[in-house]
């Protein structure tokens, strides 16, 4: 019987994935069968030194095939490709994100935002009322990346955005924080 003609299982079974016990009870005999010719056949390791020395030397000779100076030429093209793509990402301007900022101070008369991205100008970024209800409204484009920034409510209260997580400014007030 050769290998082609032993059961998928008992295939399995010379596989080490089922053990003779796990096959069904009318594939054991094969499975056993199976067993005994893998047991008889020789496993001594082959060792063939003279295949792994030509083998050896072959990839010796090609090592000392390259020339540096042929390489040159296949640098000096990645290097001007490098230098001209280069200068363009590090001049092209973040991706800007529109946010709009809302803040509800119904007793407000004006309601402006200060931030990094305006140099903490409390009149740079001044919101919109929007009716009677006291929601002032302020809509930008920012770069991606992280703002700090604060309302500023009749020209004098700084107050932190309530729907924003903040920090410790460092001159004890707390700015919001905004992460795009």
């Amino acid at each position: 019987m050769s290998d082609h003609d032993f059961h998928p299982l008992v295939k399995q079974l010379l596989d080490g994935d089922l053990t003779l016990a796990e096959l069904p009870a009318e594939l054991r005999a094969e499975g056993e069968e199976a067993l005994r010719l893998l047991a008889a056949a020789d496993r001594t390791p082959v060792s063939m030194p003279a295949v792994t020395w030509r083998v050896m030397a072959a990839l010796e000779r090609r090592r000392r095939r390259i020339r540096p100076w042929l390489l040159a030429p296949a640098l000096a093209i990645a290097a001007a490709f490098i230098l001209w793509i280069w200068p363009a990402r590090l001049t092209a301007p973040p991706p800007l994100v529109t946010v709009r900022f809302v803040l509800v101070a119904p007793d407000a008369k004006a309601v402006s935002l200060a931030g990094t991205f305006n140099q903490w100008d409390a009149h740079a970024t001044p919101l919109v009322r929007a009716g009677a209800t006291g929601v002032w409204t302020a809509t930008l484009s920012l770069p991606a990346g992280q703002h700090q920034y604060a309302f500023v409510v009749d020209g004098q209260r700084w107050v932190p955005d309530p729907g924003a997580p903040a920090v410790d400014d460092g001159f004890g007030r707390r700015n919001s924080v905004l992460t795009l």
